[in-house]
């Protein structure tokens, strides 16, 4: 089954009915006779985190966040201060599931497995020789964790730890059971100490994130106020997320496409940590990012996709990844700007190929330019300088005194008005001031002089002019040149089509993303705009240069 959300004129949508069906039968399958059908995912998702949310003063996005990581089957990580609400967090999130369970623990350097995973049972010890745990009332036996001052835990804790996170799976005795663990949220008011073998549970924590104290005064103000009980929540029992739904849901996420924009988003921005990482050498300041830590991002994509009720990953989900890659605070603008920049400037562009198509029409205009274009020298008439201010008359001294005319004022006459010259001689001493204008001919002067219209040329000199000229390319050479024209057109055309056909409806709803801020969604749009107008002036281009080539004449 595949949950649509869909769009706002509801067209195509409108008879939900068939997908009702294929759900009960799905359900059927995991024995869920008496579980809610999911209907309306997008809109439930909502409800459920405008309820859990309520009363919250900008602490909806952490909210939003550990809901998804609980249905993404993954933990969070809260750094922030005493005080700003981490613990809250997790009791709320509780409310999510109809047989949600809390377990609570901070930790110290004195707490022993008993007081996080349960108890020894005696009677077990005593009767069975069996050396087993009472976990029923104990982390192993809740659907939501919270783990306080996560640091001070032993290397024991830590160790059962890690094999609940990655494989959900409690070693109690010699009896391994399933834990119902849905959301493991964790939090500290500082990052795990250097030296002490945190860094596998540290790399466990797939969302990170930075909680501080409210910021706004209006909200503060409210914040100090309420005098509702916070960490009381009503949510509505259809808005509950059961354990069988949660089973059906895993099995849609994994369905849920992985576009190709989003996967080559994420190859740019691995390849841009890669690039941050060799200018900062120091371990310290390293961006450390692992293959299962990408892995995990992308199942969190997916559930982000499927609860906004999206069959593929948009680069809306990407980001998300702001909140998985940094390992210090200090970073986390640094991550920002790359997944930001990634989205930005690479998302659609590098989808569609778009450096491939620029450098594969640039040496396409290349090949047709070198071919289709003949540089000739041929050889020219031009007037000739005198000392680069003057030109020369060629004339009979004896017609009137002085020879040369300025350049600027020779350029300035014109062939259908008499303007006054000044004419020089070599010294550059003014002899005359005559009515005259440009010939008919080339290079000639018309002067008037004693009642009399002369005639006269203007010296020249002879020098060589390199030209092109276009000539037309040789018929197996057009030929070729069509099957690449044909070729790289109908790419381009195809590629222009998908991003305009395909992609409105999803452009339309990513303001109202359930997980990301809407002032996100124009840096989308922004690339998707970019990269159509892209490839309409690609396109263009190439229908000139078929053009140029099919108008080429005879050398």
């Amino acid at each position: 089954m595949r949950v649509f959300r869909a769009p706002e004129n509801n067209a195509g949508f409108q008879n939900n009915a068939p997908v009702q069906m294929l759900f009960i039968v799905v359900a059927q399958a995991f024995d869920m006779k008496d579980s809610k059908v999911i209907e309306g995912v997008y809109k439930r998702t909502q409800a459920l985190v405008a309820a859990l949310s309520k009363g919250l003063y900008e602490r909806e996005e952490a909210m939003k966040l550990a809901l998804l990581s609980a249905v993404a089957g993954e933990s969070i990580f809260l750094l922030g201060p005493p005080g700003v609400g981490k613990s809250l967090i997790a009791r709320r999130l509780k409310h999510a599931f109809d047989d949600g369970k809390s377990f609570e623990y901070l930790m110290s350097k004195f707490s022993t497995p008993d007081e996080v995973f349960g108890p020894v049972s005696i009677r077990k010890l005593r009767d069975e020789d069996s050396y087993a745990r009472n976990v029923d009332e104990y982390m192993p036996g809740a659907s939501v964790v919270f783990l306080d001052e996560i640091w001070k835990s032993s290397p024991s804790i830590q160790n059962a730890l890690l094999t609940i996170i990655n494989e959900k799976v409690y070693k109690n005795g010699e009896q391994e059971i399933r834990v119902p663990i849905k959301g493991l949220i964790t939090a500290s008011n500082e990052l795990p100490p250097e030296g002490e073998s945190f860094e596998p549970l540290w790399d466990r924590f797939l969302i990170r994130y930075h909680l501080d104290s409210i910021k706004e005064n209006r909200n503060f103000l409210k914040m100090i106020t309420d005098t509702e009980d916070v960490y009381e929540v009503d949510i509505p029992a259809d808005l509950q997320i059961s354990e069988a739904e949660l089973a059906v849901w895993s099995k849609e996420i994994d369905a849920v496409e992985v576009s190709e924009e989003v996967l080559s988003t994420i190859q740019v921005i691995r390849h841009k940590i890669e690039e941050y990482n060799e200018r900062h050498t120091h371990r310290d300041g390293l961006v450390l990012t692992y293959d299962r830590r990408w892995k995990k991002i992308i199942r969190l994509l997916r559930t982000s996709a499927y609860l906004n009720e999206r069959t593929r990953v948009d680069l809306m989900d990407c980001f998300l990844m702001v909140h998985c890659l940094w390992n210090k605070p200090e970073q986390l603008s640094v991550i920002q700007e790359i997944v930001g920049e990634a989205v930005r400037k690479h998302g659609y562009s590098v989808a569609v190929r778009l450096g491939m198509l620029r450098r594969e029409m640039a040496a396409f205009e290349e090949e047709v330019w070198r071919e289709i274009r003949v540089k000739v020298t041929r050889t020219a008439e031009r007037l000739r300088p005198y000392q680069d201010e003057f030109y020369e008359i060629d004339k009979d001294s004896s017609r009137f005194e002085g020879r040369y005319v300025r350049l600027q004022d020779y350029q300035k006459m014109r062939s259908d008005d008499f303007a006054i010259l000044n004419v020089f001689d070599e010294e550059q001493n003014l002899l005359n001031r005559l009515q005259a204008k440009k010939g008919e001919e080339q290079f000639t002067l018309l002067i008037q002089h004693n009642a009399e219209e002369l005639v006269f040329r203007m010296k020249t000199m002879k020098v060589e002019k390199e030209e092109t000229i276009r000539r037309k390319a040789h018929p197996m050479l057009l030929k070729f040149w069509d099957e690449r024209y044909q070729q790289l057109h109908g790419y381009l055309q195809e590629q222009e089509k998908r991003l305009i056909d395909e992609y409105p409806d999803e452009l339309n709803q990513i303001e109202g993303h359930l997980f990301i801020d809407a002032r996100l969604a124009p840096i989308v749009k922004a690339n998707h705009d970019e990269v159509v107008q892209a490839l309409k002036k690609l396109r263009l281009g190439l229908e000139k240069l078929k053009f140029a080539y099919d108008q080429g004449e005879e050398s």
